[in-house]
């Protein structure tokens, strides 16, 4: 199993927008082949910041989700409301297998 936390900072005035337009790619993206599990979350704390945390049951379909037309319309819609840079950082998972 791989695993990509996602770390993003959005701009405070597109919260909203963002919150709409990543479910809508979490929708589509639990139903992908080797999903595993795609949750996503917001910081109590700060609220313009959030985390996606994706499992997949190999790198070959955690790559196949980048290729996915639902995760490219995300990507291109989402990028211009970032307060700073998106951070993906992929795991191998120990446990569970």
């Amino acid at each position: 199993m791989i695993t990509t936390i996602v770390y993003v900072h959005v701009k405070e005035e597109n919260k909203a927008e963002f919150i709409e337009a990543t479910i809508k790619n979490h929708k589509a993206s639990i139903k992908e082949n080797g999903n595993m599990r795609f949750d996503f979350l917001q910081d109590e704390n700060n609220p313009s910041k959030f985390v996606l945390y994706e499992a997949y049951e190999s790198k070959e379909l955690a790559k196949r989700h980048k290729e996915t037309e639902h995760y490219l319309i995300w990507r291109k819609t989402v990028e211009p409301w970032m307060a700073e840079q998106r951070q993906g950082i992929p795991y191998t998972a120990i446990r569970p297998l």
